[in-house]
């Protein structure tokens, strides 16, 4: 089994029009650690951990575990909401780099039957 790190430019979501801050996120999948996981790790060391399945049901129709809320926008476009006790994190990933990533997972340890 093969860990999976992947790298994204992510765009945070803001009340401001002007303030579309493109930032780095990495994307982790450790099958030893927890085969049912994926990580998302954003600017300042905030890291979010989540179901696999979350995640993939998150970028065909709205879905919700916990803090961690991902929802498709549009045909090209999935956001991802946040929520912790320093506030609420919203940002919206390329859907290709989220299926990319699943991927990646998938071919590292198969869906159990």
């Amino acid at each position: 089994m093969t860990a999976v790190e992947q790298f994204a430019r992510v765009h945070v979501v803001s009340d401001s029009p002007d303030d579309q801050l493109a930032v780095p996120a990495v994307l982790r999948y450790d099958p030893e650690a927890d085969p049912l996981s994926v990580r998302i790790g954003l600017p300042g060391s905030h890291e979010w951990t989540f179901a696999r399945q979350l995640l993939e049901q998150g970028l065909r129709a709205p879905s919700t575990s916990g803090d961690v809320h991902i929802w498709p926008c549009g045909r090209v476009q999935t956001v991802m909401e946040f929520h912790s006790a320093q506030g609420v994190a919203v940002v919206q990933f390329d859907a290709s780099a989220l299926i990319r990533f699943l991927r990646r997972t998938y071919a590292a340890t198969p869906v159990p039957h």
